[in-house]
Order: structure tokens, then C-alpha cells, then sequence
């Protein structure tokens, strides 16, 4: 067996990030070649990911990042298995890696696609697969959105101290100096906190299907089927005005002032801003 120096683990070391021992293992198996050895550990990555491909990912972290320009921004979700994974430096530096391949997607969805992402002449793919190698855990992209402004207004995005629960949010105003606003920018951020916390259903009654709302009408009548037939009817609907304006963000009461709705501090933000706005889209993702 061929002698390996310690310059050539270190080389295969910092090429790969991986550990010292493993590093000398796959050069000796390799007969001191560092692109096969590269190429072995790669393997042992995703041996490691096949084998425990039915493992639970429930710990993880959202990370998100916006463009140079504003007009651009992404989050998505970097998943393992244990708490203690994620605390380790070789998973907080893949989780901000993420954001620059979430970034530099091409499309605005689909974890597919943000895997296939090259930055820097290395996918997206790659990253997953050597940190597997590393942790000897299952990693995984969890979720993945990406925003892109076609018309005048901003993106603002909250993730929570935990690094658990974060969101995006999309908000359009008539002209660009109204997003420009402070007040207006302030308010998107908290608009991102309080879907945060409130984890609304959807933006307005518009996103509740069908068949939630109907699921939902049979059981407010089943709650009052007692209740003289002539006013049921008016009070399921009594009762399916509350469950909008407790699960659609724009009839939410606010979080910061709940004697306001989402829409009535938007709106007051916008005209102190100097125009009008309203919430085009959201995302919320969580791990655990």
C-alpha cells in the first residue's frame, strides 16, 4: 500500500470538508488518487442517504435570502435528523450555502430544481450529498419558493430566533415610491412576523377550497342541529365568517394591534407611504 502524506489528506480535506480519518481511509483505498478518493466519499454519501432514505428529517433549519436588488428573494428549508446536526458548523455552512442556490434558481419552485443548481461549478445536489457523507445522517431540501417582483412593490422575509419557522411575503403597491416607504417596508416585516405566528390557511377566503369550506359548514351544522331550522342557515354562516377571518391572512386581526384586521394596517402603512398596496402572495415553511 502506497504511502499517503499527511500534505495529501490535508489537500483531500479541505477539498472535500470532510473528516481527517475519512479523508486518509478513501486516499488508501484509492491508492492515493484525490479525484477518485473525492468521488469515493461523494459514494459514501449517498450510500449513507439510500440506507436511510425512510428516516424521519424533522430537525433543520429555513434559511432565506433576498437579491442585491430587492426585487428578487428565496427561502427554503435544509432538513436532517437530529438537533445535533444542526447546531454543527458543516450543517449551519450548507444551510447558507442553500440560500445562494435558492437565489440563483432558475425556477420558482420545486426542490428538483434548486438541487440541480450550480453555483460555483458545484451543485446544489453535491452540497446535500457531502454533508451526508460527513454527518452520516439524511439530509434533505425540504421546501423551496422563490419570489420575483414583475410589478412596483417588495418581498420581506422573517425567520424566527430558532431558525425553525420562517416566511415570505409578497406585497404590491401602486408605484415604486410607495414601496419605497419606510413605514410600508416596516409593516411588510411585520406582516412576515404575524404570519409567523398565526400560520394562516390562506391569503383570503379565494385559497380555501371547496371542499374545506363545505367540510367545515357540515360540522358548524352539526354543532346546532338542534337550533330551530329557520336559522341555521344564517348561523353556520355567522360561524363560517369567523373561520375566514381566523384562517384567511387579509381578515386576520393583527398580532401587533388586534383591534385592526391585516388589510386595515397594510392599507394605514401605505397611505403613510404615499399610495396603495396589498398582499399578492406568501409562503410559510417550518421544520420539527
Amino acid at each position: 500500500m502506497a504511502e499517503i502524506s499527511a500534505a495529501t489528506v490535508m489537500k483531500l480535506r479541505q477539498m472535500s470538508g470532510q473528516g481527517m480519518m475519512d479523508c486518509k481511509k478513501a486516499l488508501e483505498e484509492t491508492g492515493g488518487d484525490v479525484e477518485k478518493a473525492i468521488d469515493l466519499l461523494r459514494k459514501k454519501g449517498l450510500a449513507t442517504l439510500a440506507k436511510r432514505a425512510e428516516r424521519e428529517t424533522s430537525e433543520g433549519l429555513v434559511v432565506g435570502k433576498a437579491g442585491g436588488d430587492g426585487k428578487v428573494a428565496a427561502m427554503a428549508t435544509l432538513c436532517c435528523e437530529t438537533d445535533f446536526v444542526t447546531k454543527s458548523d458543516d450543517f449551519a455552512a450548507a444551510a447558507k450555502s442553500l440560500g445562494d442556490f435558492a437565489l440563483a434558481c432558475s425556477a420558482d419552485t420545486g426542490v428538483e430544481n434548486i438541487l440541480e443548481t450550480s453555483v460555483g461549478g458545484k451543485k446544489c445536489r453535491d452540497i446535500v450529498t457531502e454533508l451526508v457523507s460527513k454527518t452520516g445522517e439524511k439530509i434533505a431540501v425540504g421546501d423551496f419558493a422563490k419570489y420575483t417582483l414583475d410589478l412596483p412593490g417588495l418581498i420581506s422575509t422573517y425567520i424566527h430566533f430558532n431558525g425553525k419557522v420562517g416566511t415570505m411575503v409578497q406585497i404590491e403597491t401602486g408605484d415604486d415610491k410607495t414601496a419605497a416607504g419606510d413605514a410600508l417596508k416596516q409593516i411588510a416585516v411585520d406582516i412576515a412576523m404575524h404570519i409567523t405566528a398565526t400560520k394562516p390557511q390562506a391569503l383570503d377566503k379565494n385559497g380555501i377550497s371547496p371542499e374545506v369550506i363545505e367540510r367545515e359548514k357540515a360540522i358548524f351544522a352539526e354543532q346546532i342541529k338542534n337550533k330551530p331550522a329557520n336559522i341555521i342557515d344564517k348561523i353556520v354562516e355567522g360561524k363560517l365568517k369567523k373561520f375566514f377571518a381566523e384562517n384567511c391572512l387579509v381578515d386576520q386581526q393583527f398580532v401587533k394591534d388586534d383591534s385592526k384586521t391585516v388589510t386595515q394596517v397594510l392599507d394605514e402603512a401605505a397611505k403613510q407611504s404615499g399610495g396603495t398596496a396589498k398582499i399578492k402572495r406568501f409562503v410559510r415553511f417550518e421544520v420539527g
